[in-house]
């Protein structure tokens, strides 16, 4: 590499609103001789951990007005920015002007987002959105040739890996942060559009590319890489075990889908993204043995999630059993030593749930995108269909089954029974393939189907199924409906003595 590509820090441009992990950045940069710019509260800050620094003021002639709007917007700022030290023009426009050159810009923005999620009134966010910013990171970032930019504080850590050797940066170093810098304005630009357009623009909630991007340990396969786009930190804390995976996180992700429709205690272990078992009970520890009883040898290696605090009864009967990953709101402490005592084992507290409201997914040279399935069941929704109705136990059952199976893999079939999962069929090309593993399932738990009820996320139209679930002891079965042969089951069941439901909904999940 030429000595012209790396470029020595003389002069540093600061200017954010988060200042957590910026005192060690200023330690060094005066240890390397660096003379730091910086404006308003930031400036004011910098001098209370005993630092000195020009204010921006001193370079622009100009005080802040009109509350803080204007500080940065100047040729004195922007021109040692932007000036290229290769152009002899550019020279001698800034030793004219007595414009100093500016060799590092570090900006972390107003929080926009999470003064919107606030609930703050428009007056608050409009002062939220940040103009002078966005400015010196494009501009930086554009002149990336002979400026480093850092544009926000997820990347203070990266600034810090090159100050703790050198006081250069190299040309690859600075277009990295350049990129950077344009992924973080294009995501919060995106975000103020989505808030000042409709629900409808469906391009203002595409993938936040300016959020942190998590390295795992592979992809789907050993041979795969693979990233994670987002803050994983929002969504919990990761109290012990080894680091997380791309299989990890969707498992994850398909099972807090899960806890996020029951509000009594519940516990469900989910593989490959679907459940192998699942039940809820007022006692905790009731709902983990009947959630494990229903497949307890695919549970070997599962995901375990519940939406209660883990206790030590749950923590004994799991010491000695192998599974990748226990996720729950908090644990006894005694269960917590416990669960840690195997140390590869992944024990995460997770926060409260916030999914996205569209979903994305690569397909063909593009991406599919659709909303988040989340029709809740409402009870004008539910219409019997049958001769027979259910009883209110049988009522519970039904809810409870179509709650599970509107996120199981199609086709599904989900069976349950005092409201524990007793047989999951996911993932089968055909219907009645999904029932007949699900009663095997059962089978092999040694788990009573007599008296169960039947969910299917999707049309239930043929009578052989039907008649498959009545020998089996199926007492009633809750489906969408729709189909133009929905007469043939309707009739089947009549004929059996079995109920059906209609609930108007199907949920496709593939």
């Amino acid at each position: 590499m030429s000595d012209t590509q790396l470029k020595t820090i003389h002069r540093a441009l600061i200017s954010v609103y988060h200042k957590e992990g910026l005192l060690e950045i200023l330690e060094l940069l005066v240890q390397h001789g660096v003379e730091i710019v910086s404006t308003g509260g930031t400036a004011q800050w910098i001098r209370e951990q005993g630092f000195s620094c020009t204010d921006v003021e001193n370079l622009t002639g100009y005080p802040s007005i009109l509350g803080g709007r204007v500080k940065t917007l100047h040729p004195a700022v922007f021109g040692g920015i932007l000036g290229r030290r290769h152009v002899e023009e550019d020279r001698k426009i800034l030793h004219r002007y007595e414009i100093p050159w500016i060799d590092l810009v570090v900006v972390d923005l107003y929080p926009f987002e999470e003064t919107l999620n606030s609930g703050a009134a428009e007056e608050e966010i409009l002062e939220k959105i940040d103009v002078g910013g966005v400015a010196l990171i494009r501009a930086a970032a554009k002149n990336h040739r002979d400026v480093v930019v850092v544009p926000s504080r997820n990347d203070y850590a990266y600034l810090l890996s090159i100050l703790r050797q050198r006081n250069y940066t190299t040309a690859e170093e600075r277009q990295r942060l350049a990129r950077r810098a344009f992924a973080v304005t294009a995501a919060y630009d995106t975000a103020i559009g989505a808030w000042l357009g409709s629900d409808e623009d469906v391009l203002s909630a595409l993938p936040n590319p300016g959020a942190p991007l998590h390295a795992l340990r592979y992809g789907e396969n050993p041979h795969q890489k693979g990233w994670f786009l987002g803050n994983l930190a929002e969504n919990f804390d990761q109290l012990s075990g080894k680091e997380l995976s791309y299989n990890n996180l969707l498992d994850l992700d398909s099972g807090y889908a899960f806890l996020e429709e029951f509000y009594q205690p519940v516990w469900v272990i989910i593989k490959h993204n679907n459940p192998c078992g699942l039940a809820t009970s007022q006692n905790p520890t009731e709902a983990f043995d009947n959630a494990l009883k229903a497949d307890s040898k695919s549970a070997f290696g599962g995901v375990f999630l519940t939406n209660r605090p883990v206790p030590v009864s749950v923590a004994e009967k799991l010491k000695d059993f192998f599974f990748e990953i226990l996720s729950a709101p908090d644990y006894e402490e005694e269960a917590l030593d416990i669960l840690s005592r195997r140390s590869q084992r992944i024990l995460l507290r997770h926060k409260t749930f916030r999914r996205p409201s569209l979903v994305f997914r690569s397909a063909l040279n593009g991406f599919l995108i659709q909303e988040l399935d989340k029709v809740a069941l409402g009870e004008e929704h539910l219409r019997v269909v049958t001769n027979h109705t259910p009883d209110e136990a049988t009522w519970q059952d039904l809810r409870f089954a179509w709650k599970v199976v509107r996120h199981v893999r199609s086709n599904a079939i989900v069976l349950a029974r005092h409201q524990m999962v007793v047989g999951v069929g996911a993932g089968h090309t055909a219907r009645i393939d999904a029932l007949r593993h699900a009663l095997l399932k059962a089978q092999e738990a040694g788990l009573d189907t007599c008296g169960a009820v039947l969910a299917s996320e999707a049309f239930f139209p043929f009578a052989d199924s039907v008649e498959m679930a009545a020998k089996a002891g199926i007492s009633a079965i809750i489906q969408p409906g729709g189909s133009v042969r929905d007469h043939e089951s309707i009739e089947a069941c009549n004929r059996l003595g079995l109920a059906m439901v209609f609930t108007g909904h199907r949920h496709f999940r593939h």
